[in-house]
C-alpha cells in the first residue's frame, strides 16, 4: 500500500541517522570536509526553497528535501561512484517505506545525477539538489585543525568567509556570491577545485531558464 512519504519522516529514521553518520565518519578517514548532518540538512532546504521560488509545488519541494537529505549516503560504501550506490540504497529505503513508485524514481534519479563526474539535471528535483549541494561551500565544512597540512580542498572550504545562492526576482538568474579570504586561498585555487561543479550549476540553472553567475570578492568571474 502505498504511503506519502515526508521529509518529517526521512529525518526521524533512524537507519537512515546510521548510513549519514558512516557516511561522514568513512570520508573523515579519508580526509573529506564534512559531509554529516549539517551538510545534508542545508542541501535539503536551500533544494527545497529552490523549487518553491521557482514556483513549483509544495510536494516537489518535499521530495527535493527528501534527496537532498539522503544524497550523500552512497559514501558509506565508497567514494568512488557514491552517487550510484546512494541511490541504490534510497531505493530499498524509500520502497520499504512504502512511497510511491514515481516519486521514488524521481528521488533516486536526482541522488544519481548529484555527482559532477557523471552528472546532469534530468528533472527540477535533480537540478534543485546540484544548485543545493554544490553551494555549500564554507569555513565549518572543513575538519583539518592544522592549517599548516591543508591540501588545495581544506584551503579553498577555509578560505570561504561567506557563500549565498540567490534567485534574482525575475527568477532570471541565479547567483553564487562568496566572499573569500585571499590571503587564505587565491581565487585560481578554487577554480581548479570547483570549475568543474560551477559548469554544472550552470546546467543546473538553464534547466529553470534561469543564467548562473559566479560573483567572488564583488568581481563577477562566470
Amino acid at each position: 500500500m502505498e504511503q506519502i512519504v515526508t521529509f518529517a519522516d526521512i529525518k526521524k529514521n533512524a537507519v537512515i541517522k546510521t548510513y549519514i553518520l558512516q557516511a561522514d565518519e568513512t570520508l573523515l578517514k579519508l580526509g573529506y570536509t564534512e559531509h554529516a548532518f549539517m551538510h545534508v540538512m542545508k542541501t535539503a532546504r536551500k533544494a527545497g526553497q529552490l523549487l518553491l521560488d521557482f514556483g513549483y509545488s509544495e510536494r516537489q519541494a518535499e521530495l527535493a528535501r527528501i534527496a537532498g537529505y539522503l544524497h550523500d549516503i552512497g559514501n558509506v560504501v565508497n567514494r568512488v561512484d557514491h552517487a550510484q550506490s546512494g541511490a541504490l540504497m534510497a531505493f530499498r529505503i524509500l520502497d520499504g517505506l512504502g512511497m510511491a513508485a514515481d516519486e521514488v524514481a524521481v528521488i533516486i534519479a536526482a541522488i544519481g545525477h548529484h555527482d559532477e563526474a557523471t552528472a546532469f539535471p534530468v528533472s527540477e528535483v535533480a537540478a534543485a539538489l546540484i544548485l543545493a549541494d554544490k553551494s555549500d561551500v564554507r569555513r565549518s565544512r572543513v575538519r583539518n585543525i592544522d592549517q599548516t597540512s591543508f591540501d588545495i580542498h581544506d584551503r579553498v572550504n577555509f578560505a570561504v568567509k561567506q557563500a549565498q545562492l540567490n534567485l534574482s526576482q525575475d527568477r532570471g538568474s541565479l547567483t553564487l556570491d562568496m566572499a573569500i579570504d585571499t590571503d587564505i586561498c587565491p581565487v585560481m585555487d578554487y577554480f581548479e577545485i570547483f570549475l568543474s561543479r560551477m559548469i554544472l550549476c550552470r546546467r543546473a540553472a538553464n534547466f529553470f531558464k534561469s543564467s548562473f553567475r559566479l560573483v567572488i570578492n564583488g568581481a563577477v568571474l562566470l
